[in-house]
């Protein structure tokens, strides 16, 4: 069957989903491209939803593509259910769409608290429609309490103090942004909450949510106009059950290194998709934009031929929140040595910028966190892309440019 013959059906309209239809064309694809999504909107961004939508600056943040130019079907308001792989077909809530090569692009889906699923007030915040409900509740100052102090809940405690609202951050663990940072670093952030006006608690646990209030462990209510659940992601693959694509323990796609699922012909790709990294000797799971950006070059290379080359790639992600601007790029582990760059006790006082490093036993550059030192960042990524050994001592020189601390 010759090229321009053939249907490439993409199930997900988020970033990856757009981008590797976008990727398709660019790589000279000249057969169908169609593009199947949940949600009725035109594919948009979802960092802006944090921050300029939610703050009513922005009515979206649709994706700066013309579609119709290059000939990119988009079949929005339908939701994938299964996969028929005999028949080659994705089936979906208005009937079944053929195919000759699939992407499984689906994304992620928020967790809910437990018990709080339909309680009247409670919110996550992952689609246009969810800051669409939960923007108006910020502009009228209702008391906002974020269940979770990760990345979702430090931004929205950011907007919802912007517009003037009480906000209190509940955190289960003993500091901010568990499972992402270590708390020696996290520590100078609890001040960032104080300065904005946000309260902070951390090894704070939810015993309930009801209209209007949020019961702590040990009795105590505290009022809650509006609550925000920010305690993580899934990946959005529960439609595959029994499509014959293996999944991975933590429900995502087992994707190969080319981004190959355990289906001919099916690939998988953003947050929905896990692959082996042959960098840090693991299978990796990244729910950030980065990721979603960069994975469609390798599926639309492998469905065009025309480049073979695994999918690695130094993780990378960004939050902006009461007015700084955090980037990591890396992975690190906990048996690597911290570097500061800069003085910890200063890292909360208007204007400080710092950053840190981490390194393996060998002087590696594995990771970096770098808070208003963007030149950090951009060099610290390129020397872990090139598995750069640093100079320990220059490299916790902040006046020392990464580039040239190197070992």
């Amino acid at each position: 069957m010759e090229q321009r013959d053939q249907r490439v059906v993409i199930a997900g309209a988020g970033l990856a989903g757009a981008q590797t239809a976008v990727r398709l064309r660019e790589a000279g694809w000249a057969g169908t491209v169609t593009v199947v999504g949940a949600e009725r909107h035109r594919p948009y961004d979802r960092p802006p939803l944090s921050k300029d939508v939610l703050l009513g600056k922005a009515e979206g943040a649709p994706l700066d593509v013309d579609f119709d130019t290059l000939g990119i079907e988009l079949l929005l308001g339908r939701t994938a259910t299964g996969i028929d792989a005999g028949a080659r077909a994705l089936r979906t809530d208005a009937g079944a769409v053929p195919y000759d090569q699939l992407v499984i692009a689906t994304g992620a889906e928020a967790l809910a608290l437990p018990g709080s699923e339909g309680t009247p007030g409670v919110h996550v915040l992952r689609t246009l429609d969810d800051a669409a409900r939960l923007r108006p509740l910020l502009t009228a100052r209702s008391p906002l309490v974020a269940v979770g102090a990760g990345w979702i809940g430090a931004e929205v405690a950011t907007a919802a103090r912007a517009a003037g609202a009480p906000v209190t951050v509940l955190e289960a663990a003993g500091h901010p942004l568990p499972g992402a940072l270590p708390p020696e670093l996290t520590e100078p952030m609890r001040q960032w909450y104080a300065d904005a006006g946000a309260e902070l608690r951390t090894g704070a646990r939810v015993a309930a949510v009801r209209p209007g209030e949020v019961e702590l462990d040990g009795g105590e209510l505290l009022p809650a106009g509006a609550v925000l659940v920010g305690i993580g992601s899934r990946p959005a693959t529960g439609w595959l059950a029994g499509s014959g694509v293996e999944l991975a323990a933590d429900g995502s796609v087992r994707a190969d290194d080319r981004l190959r699922t355990s289906l001919p012909g099916v690939y998988a790709v953003g947050d929905c998709a896990s692959f082996p990294s042959a960098r840090y000797g693991r299978r990796l799971l990244v729910h950030h934009w980065d990721n979603a950006l960069a994975g469609p070059a390798t599926v639309a290379a492998q469905i065009t031929g025309t480049a073979d080359t695994a999918y690695d790639p130094v993780p990378y992600f960004w939050s902006e929140q009461f007015g700084r601007f955090v980037q990591y790029a890396g992975r690190h582990a906990p048996h690597d040595t911290l570097l500061w760059r800069g003085d910890p006790a200063a890292g909360s006082a208007p204007g400080a910028a710092w950053s840190v490093c981490w390194l393996d036993g060998a002087g590696v550059l594995r990771a970096v966190c770098a808070v208003d030192r963007p030149r950090d960042l951009a060099q610290g990524r390129r020397l872990i892309e090139r598995g750069a050994r640093l100079d320990p001592v220059r490299a916790a020189d902040p006046a020392v440019p990464l580039k040239n601390a190197t070992a």
